[in-house]
This record gives structure tokens, C-alpha cells and sequence, in this order.
């Protein structure tokens, strides 16, 4: 037996001896955290149909919306046909938008109610729904999307329950249409460049990768406006890791998650909650309804994630301090490691011994051949240009036919930490296991 699996024998006796049951202390897999059986056969690798001028909707105009609308505007020869949002202005600054960037035609307007985006995903004149409202909303759009015979994208976390992720990865299955997460940090700079040198073998064989989401969101949180509208509130009844797939999903595609190994368990731990608390008392008069609040999510949630292959990953949480920003972005390898924020690096035999050097001695060997052919354009683009590299290559995968980069096992894996950490945290830190998302596949993938 494994080492794991005593433990997991004697986890079992005990909890028979004490009358509880193991799904109690985390580490069995809750009932909708394994599947019955496959649906269909999987969407790895499942390309989509070629259309030169791919037809994009997009439901949710807000600042993320109008930004994204912007990046497809900029790759150019996309077709916007639809948009739709429960506040009429924010379409009106979108159509205005798409009319400044030279789109003359006038797309299908839905602002009828929260469920108008159904009457939108039921058109025909639609290859991909782009969802990029607050977090409940994710799931239903992309469900009525797919359901209709469209290819679904979505901002993250593609959903917050591990119910919901299964129904995600049943319905893309079923229906043949994928669903993607649309993951941007996938697609900086830094992170692709690391990821050429993972696949050049520059690390040697992988061991450890390191990931975060560290970012002060204080006064965006408390805003009576945009996120502050509705971000604020999963901090007073959800206690773990709301927000884990920036920092992992580059991380994941280093190691080659769903390409020879998969996420098999994690533990996780949070501090106290002060910091939202502290804010409010520094920044919201007492006679704010905001007083009413009272936030169960601690500042730092900390968690560690072991793989099918023995790998770990150190996976961050914090938006309620005053801290500078860090995605964490870690690699090791039997050679060497990568970190950034800064962005540093040490290989064994290369650079001077016991010392970090800089990664641009590199960029000639290692720069992504997308930001060779499209960083100029990219670097006038949002989030560093990320963003627009990520909709160039999604808008590049439909028009030639291509699998998508990133696919519903993805989206489903990547967002498991938040409700995996709230359970971990709600048991004492114990061991929680990842669903198995792609039922077994992992493995072919990456023979």
C-alpha cells in the first residue's frame, strides 16, 4: 500500500470508531465530486468548425465586457452580432464602441431582464456566446449557449460548485460545443515565455510550481458600483480560495495538467478575516448599510495541491490587504526555477553559481512565437496585452478549425480550488480530493 492509502485506511477506522463518516473530514469524495459514467465521448482535442469571420455575442457590457469587446475589435474580421445586458447604457457605450472601431452594422440588443441572454443564445446567427457577467451568472449563460448549439466562453471562475463544474463538463460533452474559460494570464508574456521553457526542457524534470492571486481589491470591493456591486458578497459566506484560476492555470499548463497528470488532492488553510473589516471601519461611515456585513472569508487562504505524479503546488489567495501584486508564477525542476514578481531565474550551469539572474538573457532563445508575431499589437491591449493574444488565438483557433487551447476539463479543474478550499477549511485543514473531470483521459493525453 501506498503511503496514502494507509493513511486513508487508517483515516477510515477511525471515523468508524468515532461515528462519523470520512466525507466529514475531507478526504472522500463528496457525491457530486464523482461521476456515474461519461455522458459522450470527450472534447479533448475536438476542433471547431472553420469560419473565416467567426460571429461572436457577448452578454455583459460592463468594464470586463467593453474590454474584451475592445480586444475583438482590435484582432478584427469578427462579426459582433449580439449584446446583451440588464443595464441598456452599458450597451449603448458597446454598440458606440464597436461604431468608433469601424463595425458600421447594428448588432441584436437583449436588455430585457436577467434571463434576455437565453432569447440571445437561441439566434442562429451565433458560433460563440462570451459570458462576461459576475460569477452566478457564468454557469446559466454558458448552459444556454451550449444547450443551443453554441460555443460557450467565460470569464472566471467558470462556477463555484463542484456540481455545477460537472454539469459544465456533462453538457459540453452532450452537446458537442465547447466550453472554454477564458484564462488570460495563460497568454502573458512572461507565462508563455516559461511555458517554452518547460517544453524545451530548460527546468529539467518538474517538481514544484507556485501560484497566486495577491492583489489588493479593497476599494474595488467596496465600491458602490461595478464589482463592488456584487464581488464583496461572497466574502460573507465563503471562507477559502474565491478567485485560484489566474495564478493556476499557467502553473497547470507547465506541468502538463490533463497531459500526463491531473490535480489529485489539497489541503487548505485561512487566517482570520481583519482586513475588509479594518477597511470598512477606516472608509464607510456607521450609518452604511455595509455595517450590516460581516465577512467569513479570511485575508490569506493557503493552499497546497499534490498531483497524480507527486508534484505540488503552492496556491494563494489575497485581495483584503495591503500588500503589492503577485501572481506568485513559480516553477522548479530538478535544473532549476523560475519566480516572478520579479521576474527571476536560476539554472544550474548557466549564469553564475548560487545567484539569480534575469530572464531577458533568454528571450531570444525562449520568446512564444505569439508574441514574436503579435506583441506590437498586443502591448496596446489591456492587462499588459494578455488580453489581446487571448482573443487573437481564440478568434485564430475558430477561423482555421483548431481544438481550442483551453477546454472544459480546464475550466472545471482550474476552478475546483474554491469550493475544494472552502471544504478544507471547513474540516480542519484536511485533505480534499479533486473530481477526476476528464474520466481517466488524462492519461491518454499525455502518452
Amino acid at each position: 500500500m501506498s503511503d496514502l492509502s494507509r493513511r486513508d485506511l487508517l483515516k477510515s477506522v477511525a471515523a468508524a470508531s468515532a461515528g462519523i463518516g470520512l466525507a466529514q473530514l475531507g478526504f472522500a469524495a463528496p457525491a457530486d465530486a464523482e461521476p456515474t459514467a461519461p455522458v459522450a465521448e470527450s472534447m479533448m482535442g475536438v476542433r471547431f468548425e472553420p469560419r473565416d469571420v467567426p460571429r461572436i455575442a457577448i452578454v455583459g457590457t460592463g468594464l470586463r465586457g467593453r474590454s474584451v469587446l475592445g480586444e475583438l475589435l482590435g484582432v478584427g474580421n469578427v462579426r459582433i452580432t449580439a449584446l446583451c445586458d440588464i443595464v441598456p447604457e452599458k450597451v449603448e457605450m458597446a454598440k458606440a464602441q464597436m461604431k468608433k472601431a469601424g463595425h458600421d452594422y447594428e448588432p441584436a440588443v437583449y436588455t430585457a431582464g436577467e434571463h434576455d441572454f437565453e432569447k440571445l443564445c437561441a439566434r442562429d446567427d451565433i458560433d460563440l456566446v462570451y459570458t462576461a457577467t459576475p460569477w452566478r451568472w457564468h454557469v446559466p449563460v454558458v448552459l444556454s449557449a451550449m444547450r443551443n448549439g453554441k460555443h460557450a466562453a467565460t470569464e472566471v471562475p467558470a462556477a463555484y460548485t463542484i456540481e455545477d463544474l460537472w454539469t459544465l463538463v456533462d453538457t459540453s460533452e452532450r452537446t458537442r460545443r465547447h466550453c472554454i474559460m477564458m484564462e488570460n494570464c495563460c497568454y502573458g508574456y512572461n507565462e508563455l515565455m516559461v511555458l517554452q521553457m518547460v517544453r524545451g526542457g530548460l527546468f529539467g524534470e518538474l517538481k514544484h510550481g507556485g501560484a497566486a492571486y495577491n492583489h489588493d481589491l479593497r476599494s474595488i470591493l467596496f465600491e458602490t458600483k461595478d464589482e463592488g456591486l456584487w464581488r464583496r458578497a461572497a466574502h460573507t459566506n465563503r471562507n477559502g480560495n474565491l478567485y485560484p484560476t489566474h495564478g493556476l492555470g499557467p502553473v497547470a499548463r507547465y506541468l502538463g495538467i490533463h497531459s500526463g497528470d491531473r490535480f489529485d488532492y489539497m489541503v487548505s488553510v485561512s487566517t482570520p478575516e481583519m482586513g475588509l473589516t479594518k477597511w470598512r471601519a477606516e472608509h464607510v461611515p456607521k450609518d452604511d448599510p455595509r455595517w450590516r456585513e460581516r465577512y467569513a472569508c479570511g485575508d490569506l487562504n493557503s493552499s497546497l495541491i499534490k498531483t497524480s505524479r507527486g508534484r505540488t503546488i503552492r496556491l494563494e489567495h489575497n485581495v483584503s490587504s495591503p500588500r503589492p501584486y503577485s501572481r506568485i508564477n513559480s516553477i522548479e525542476g530538478t535544473n532549476g526555477l523560475f519566480e516572478d514578481y520579479p521576474p527571476r531565474i536560476y539554472i544550474e550551469g548557466r549564469g553564475k553559481n548560487d545567484t539569480w539572474a534575469t530572464i531577458d538573457t533568454y528571450r531570444d532563445e525562449f520568446e512564444h512565437p505569439w508574441w514574436k508575431q503579435q506583441g506590437e499589437r498586443a502591448r496596446t491591449g489591456g492587462h499588459g496585452g494578455m488580453d489581446f493574444i487571448m482573443a487573437w488565438r481564440l478568434v485564430e483557433c475558430i477561423r482555421q478549425g483548431l481544438a481550442p487551447d483551453l477546454d472544459v476539463y480546464d475550466a472545471a479543474a482550474w476552478s475546483a480550488p474554491g469550493p475544494l478550499s472552502e471544504r478544507s477549511v471547513a474540516t480542519g485543514s484536511a485533505p480534499v480530493k479533486f473530481p477526476d473531470f476528464t474520466r481517466g483521459k488524462w492519461r491518454a493525453k499525455g502518452e
